[in-house]
């Protein structure tokens, strides 16, 4: 490996084929990192191909694939500078009608594939005294609805676990954030759905790529710990 390579950062994206997690791969690999990504369609293997990168396909509620990715990303580059932790959407329903299987799978979903990944990337971190980590969350995980039972609530538990980890591996410069989107063009919405939104529209794929790009940055060294609402101003809260 030559010296410009291994200067290079490299960053993991989980849920990367697209969407989102697609959006933030081909951002940091514009802003020069290099990549390990990671889906269950086979897409995020397909952009890596595109991107240089390393890929896999796999699911981030299978360890063993969270295993597999940091492994091969390892393998590839050498390190682990970044990490993006992303997912799909998990079941919606009814309050008290969703059942326990839903509520599990929101768990092995949203809150373990952090924690699983916080423990196989942070040695890593640890070693090349750096590291930073971006947790995809949503809008409505600290106003919670009811449209979103089970990602609202695991959701606020990824933003305490984040709040948690900053607290404990800032001292050895390693940090860690959530960004919470409001409703992105990802997905289709309704019309009265964007009204309820001060900005009138949807947020970008792009924005919100710029945004966790700028998280991972140098230029955001001294930000941790903090849920930040990319929302287009659609949550109350101050």
């Amino acid at each position: 490996m030559n010296t410009k390579e291994h200067a290079s950062p490299v960053a993991i994206v989980t849920a990367a084929g697209r969407g989102m997690g697609a959006a933030i791969a081909r951002e940091l690999h514009a802003r020069g990192y290099r990549l390990g990504l990671m889906s269950p369609s086979g897409s995020a293997r397909k952009l890596a191909e595109e991107l240089g990168g390393f890929g896999l396909d796999g699911s981030v509620s299978n360890l063993a694939d969270l295993q597999a990715l940091v492994q091969g990303t390892h393998d590839a580059f050498g390190r682990v500078d970044a990490v993006v932790n992303h997912t799909g959407h998990p079941p919606k329903g009814d309050l008290l009608d969703l059942a326990d299987e839903a509520w599990l799978a929101g768990d092995q979903m949203m809150v373990l594939p952090v924690l699983r990944m916080a423990r196989l990337v942070t040695p890593m971190m640890l070693a090349q005294g750096k590291g930073a980590f971006v947790n995809i969350s949503t809008f409505a995980a600290f106003e919670p609805s009811l449209r979103f039972p089970i990602s609202c609530t695991y959701r606020a538990a990824v933003g305490a676990f984040t709040k948690l980890y900053a607290d404990r591996y800032a001292p050895s410069n390693i940090r860690m954030n959530a960004l919470l989107p409001g409703f992105v063009d990802s997905l289709a919405h309704k019309d009265e759905t964007l009204q309820m939104v001060p900005m009138g529209r949807a947020g970008s794929v792009s924005e919100i790529a710029k945004t966790a790009a700028f998280l991972l940055s140098d230029d955001a060294g001294y930000i941790t710990g903090q849920n930040l609402r990319v929302d287009g101003g659609v949550t109350r809260g101050v």
